[in-house]
């Protein structure tokens, strides 16, 4: 006989239900007619029940076509009714055939209704076993291996119904099946474990949340839904597509402030509530006094190490120094610490011998202070330094010993344990930062004309242009219509420029007196603080400048020289303050503010980033017998962050959390993970991609915690890869939400963009220069933020061609339009009255709304609001993240990626490219037949009044008065009706044949016969 266990470990934070703000729930879990239920957990909205209910299973080929249902309900105790807390149906067909291969999950609790009021989870860990496997208890030489499992679960309790007490005496209530047709269902899958993998490790516990640690550690949340194969569950005849499990997103439930409403009695993880607390040793060493010289020569090279345990932190050596400064801070965390007694050791340095010990200082951990934030910084002391017996002797050392957290001042500052084997030289590059962009501006060049020029030849007309050069960025005007002393230009030249204001403008005009040949007539540099800027439509006036050979104009920059005759330009420079520099694409921009902080408006809401972990990094470092040395880089704004770097490990856990000032809700947050590989002082190693993701704010609920697992994919020419998952806790409040509903209305860009907007061929040469601006002042910070990193948050290679990008462009088309087919499709359903109620009720409703005709708005808008309504119960509940199936990645073709990710221009041999130019030609083959197409629609419907075919068009004014006149006698609602009624006419009265109207518009002529 094969049983079906259902262990039911733990709930939290569930409805209170009994008038008092608690509950006391138990479950009850219904499987193919037997139903068995918990003990019940009096007072207790995080309940914990650890037992075990074991079911029959008659046919065990049928299990995957059955449900369990868990229910939670709260124990009045008071007559026989209990309320309801929450449900979870599991679908059979996840359920794993082994022990060892099922999992704790957490699953969120689902309403029973619409109205239900719902909230908590349940963790449970169901399987089923062969009854003889079942209960044959373990071989005696397998107690090691039952030590491991208890060590992996060191909180386990005895079960209050053991299998070997419960199976005799179970009751298998029968319980009569119900029709749930019409039901919505919403089914989990229970995960199975990777093969012989190893399970994650429990996280720690922070002293604030001593209360909640008999809850079983190693839980994950699962919300994948109808991922089982079998029969699937329907919401509203929606199918939904089939797609890789390992790519989806998976709902966590970590153990932060915020989400556990800060119980447990700690208060002060309120400043970091959207990450797990943890508690470091810090180890502060200023500076020293009056050490003793070790030395012959009567010098001393100190240094101080400190020692915890295994760990070990070094300052640097200060050379010849009876009393060092170091001020270095050392950060020990809490989880690793190995021993009881910090001993803090001053050295000698010495090259030859080895190096000396000048004294030292221990302190007992027991004894050391807590200090948690907004504390004031802890006061350094001095302390006499001891010998290695420990005597007082010569020396005094001043240091700070603290327990605290991340929170802490010294911890982005702060030497890590984790870091021991990096050098002082290289250890910038693993701490956390926070950037800042530049601030951007337009400067608009508008070259009007020139006065004056003298060519090197006398009585040649010069054939001028004008080159202007702002950095790196350097444009040219075309050359000037007439070959003339005097030209004209009147062309507007587009630059990005960047605070400070350091750079100048060269403005150049030279001669073409051959081919690839110029001469220089003349040239001015002016200084973009020197440029007016520009807060509104109006521009500044145009200046003339004097034009001098280039020698002289650096001169006339210097020493201010003026001549009597000079060629003079005809200038109108501007910083254009009013609109936004585009850095990012902006399909997904993270701001939409003009450059000028007067323009800029309040913001809005805040938005709170909590980078919890990583898990199943893949190792980016196995060639160097490393694994992965990972760090997050996040953007929004012009702020950027960065964590630290966590040295050789597959599952990090930062545990930092950031805030960003919201100006606009339709915006983009990008987090990207990077492998570090500047650690050992590789300057010209390139950072290795993780993955990346975007977060749109606007699918986001105010003040809701997203706390998920994130893939992190990673599209490579030899296919989609998936590096790993990140968890984020993600959390958007409003603090001004008629300001908020109001920015819906507004346009997205600055105003300026549409009262005198950018012309197209300038929009992405700026966007680049833009791009380019950022990444070079980015990589010029300490430690820098690297070109590769900046780039591939900023998607610089987004315009790029890509056959898979433009499937998944035509298939999102696609997708928008099957809802208007679909509409099609039901019309042409009640024409052809395949449902004829529903026939018959259309004609009700199309009589009723031509004889009201002030009804028609009412019930298009009422319609729309049941819709949006209706769509409520099924709207998204976890934020959007990169889907590969939408991107068409999953099973992208290895030559379409192979040039995709092609240099540009291309380095393929001349056969590759030629295949791929047949390619592009046959799609561009078709692109042009459809757009043909379409263009032979629209010729024939200007065709009709345009006399290009005669008999046509005279058909057609005939047929056009003779409506004029039987509409103009007719009243309107006699001639609707009609028309309504012969569109809906039985099919018996239908003829198989195109109608009238469609024939006669396809025998329009249109000009696809003029081509060549």
């Amino acid at each position: 006989m094969t049983k079906l266990v259902v262990e039911v470990h733990d709930a939290s934070d569930l409805m209170p239900k009994d008038g008092q703000g608690s509950a006391s729930p138990f479950v009850e879990v219904e499987f193919d007619e037997q139903r068995q239920r918990t003990q019940t957990k009096n007072k207790d909205l995080n309940p914990y029940w650890n037992e075990k209910l074991v079911f029959n299973v008659s046919d065990p080929r049928a299990l995957p076509n059955k449900t369990i249902d868990v229910v939670v309900y709260n124990d009045k105790q008071s007559g026989h009714h209990k309320n309801f807390l929450g449900r979870v149906r599991i679908y059979g067909a996840s359920v794993p055939f082994s022990e060892s291969e099922a999992t704790i999950q957490r699953y969120p609790l689902d309403k029973r209704g619409l109205f239900s009021h719902i909230k908590g989870d349940i963790a449970l860990r169901i399987y089923a076993v062969h009854d003889s496997h079942f209960y044959s208890p373990p071989p005696p030489d397998q107690s090691g291996r039952e030590e491991t499992v208890r060590v992996e679960t060191p909180l386990q309790e005895i079960p209050a119904n053991t299998i070997d007490e419960t199976m005799p005496t179970v009751e298998h209530m029968k319980v009569k099946k119900k029709k749930e047709k019409d039901q919505v269902r919403t089914f989990h899958s229970i995960g199975a474990a990777g093969g012989g993998g190893v399970p994650a490790p429990p996280p720690v516990v922070s002293a604030g949340f001593e209360s909640m640690k008999e809850k079983s550690p190693a839980v994950e949340t699962r919300t994948d839904y109808a991922k089982a194969p079998g029969p699937a569950a329907t919401v509203m005849q929606m199918q939904f597509p089939k797609s890789n499990p390992e790519f989806g997103l998976v709902e966590t439930s970590p153990r932060v402030a915020a989400r556990m409403r800060y119980r447990g009695g700690d208060k002060t993880s309120t400043t970091y509530d959207l990450v797990e607390q943890m508690h470091f040793l810090y180890v502060s060493v200023v500076k020293a006094r009056d050490l003793p010289v070790m030395d012959v020569s009567g010098s001393l090279d100190p240094y101080v190490e400190v020692k915890l345990g295994n760990y070990k932190g070094v300052t640097k050596h200060l050379e010849k120094n009876q009393n060092p400064v170091w001020r270095q801070t050392f950060a020990f965390s809490k989880e690793r610490l190995q021993s009881n007694l910090l001993e803090v050791i001053v050295k000698d340095k010495d090259v030859i011998s080895k190096d000396d010990f000048v004294g030292k200082v221990t302190f007992d951990l027991n004894e050391v202070p807590l200090r948690l934030p907004p504390d004031s910084p802890l006061a350094p002391q001095w302390y006499r330094l001891e010998d290695k017996k420990g005597i007082k002797t010569k020396g005094e050392l001043m240091l700070a010993v603290w327990m605290g957290t991340q929170a802490d001042e010294s911890f982005p500052e702060a030497w890590h344990s984790d870091a021991h084997n990096v050098s002082h030289v290289n250890l910038a590059n693993t701490r956390s930062k926070v950037y800042f962009s530049p601030k951007l501006y337009y400067l608009r060049v508008h070259v009007i004309e020139a006065q004056d020029l003298v060519p090197s030849e006398k009585g040649r007309g010069p054939n001028s242009h004008v080159k202007v050069q702002l950095g790196n960025q350097l444009r040219v005007t075309g050359p000037s219509q007439m070959k003339i002393n005097n030209p004209i230009w009147n062309e507007e030249l587009m630059f990005v420029a960047s605070e400070p204001f350091e750079d100048f403008v060269i403005v150049t005009v030279e001669d073409r007196v051959g081919p690839g040949k110029d001469e220089i007539l003349g040239r001015v540099i002016i200084s973009l603080r020197d440029i007016p800027q520009r807060l509104e439509s109006k521009f500044p006036d145009p200046r003339w400048f004097n034009l001098h050979k280039p020698s002289v104009a650096v001169e006339e920059e210097t020493e201010k020289k003026k001549e009597k005759f000079s060629s003079k330009i005809h200038l109108r420079l501007c910083l254009d303050a009013c609109y936004h520099v585009l850095d990012e694409s902006t399909h997904f921009s993270s701001d939409l503010q003009p450059s000028s902080k007067h323009l800029r408006k309040g913001n809005i809401g805040i938005l709170e980033l909590g980078i919890l972990s990583a898990k199943n990094l893949l190792p980016m470092k196995s060639k160097d017998g490393r694994t992965t040395d990972a760090y997050c880089l996040a953007k929004y704004g012009n702020k950027w962050v960065r964590t630290r770097t966590l040295l050789d490990t597959l599952t990090p856990r930062w545990n930092e959390q950031y805030t960003w000032e919201v100006y606009d809700p339709c915006t983009v947050i990008t987090i990207g993970v990077f492998d570090n590989c500047h650690i050992n002082g590789k300057d010209d190693a390139r950072d290795q991609r993780i993955g990346k993701v975007r977060i749109r704010l606007s699918t986001l609920e105010t003040d809701r915690i997203y706390t998920h697992f994130y893939p992190l994919l990673v599209l490579t020419p030899s296919g989609l890869k998936k590096h790993g998952e990140l968890q984020l806790a993600v959390r958007f409040t409003c603090i001004a939400w008629v300001n908020m509903v109001a920015q819906y209305g507004r346009p997205l860009l600055p105003k300026m963009h549409y009262i005198q907007p950018l012309s197209v061929r300038h929009i992405d040469w700026l966007r680049h220069q833009a791009m380019q601006i950022v990444a070079l002042r980015l990589s010029r910070a300490e430690p820098p933020l690297r070109r590769e990193t900046v780039e591939y948050m900023l998607d610089v290679d987004y315009h790029m061609w890509s056959l898979r990008r433009a499937k998944a462009n035509f298939y999102r088309i696609m997708s928008v339009l099957s809802g208007v087919t679909a509409v099609c499709r039901w019309f042409n359903d009640i024409c052809q009255w395949r449902n004829p109620i529903t026939t018959c009720l259309v004609h009700v409703l199309f009589l009723i709304l031509v004889c009201y005709p002030e009804l028609i708005l009412p019930t298009i808008f009422l319609y729309l609001f049941v819709i949006g309504i209706w769509n409520y119960r099924f709207r998204p509940r976890h934020p959007p993240h990169m889907d590969a199936r939408l991107s068409q990645a999953e099973f992208a073709h290895p030559d379409e990626l192979d040039e995709e990710f092609d240099s540009f221009p291309t380095s393929k041999p001349a056969d590759i490219v030629r295949m791929r130019y047949d390619r592009l030609r046959s799609v561009g083959g078709r692109v042009q037949t459809v757009v043909g197409d379409l263009a032979s629609q629209a010729e024939r419907a200007q065709a009709i009044l345009s006399w290009r075919d005669p008999r046509g068009t005279a058909i057609f004014i005939i047929f056009s008065l003779i409506w004029a006149v039987f509409i103009y006698i007719t009243p309107f609602q006699v001639v609707a009706v009609l028309v309504g009624l012969f569109l809906l006419r039985h099919p018996r009265f239908r003829s198989k044949l195109p109608s009238v109207p469609v024939n006669f518009f396809k025998r329009l002529p249109s000009k696809s016969d003029m081509l060549l």
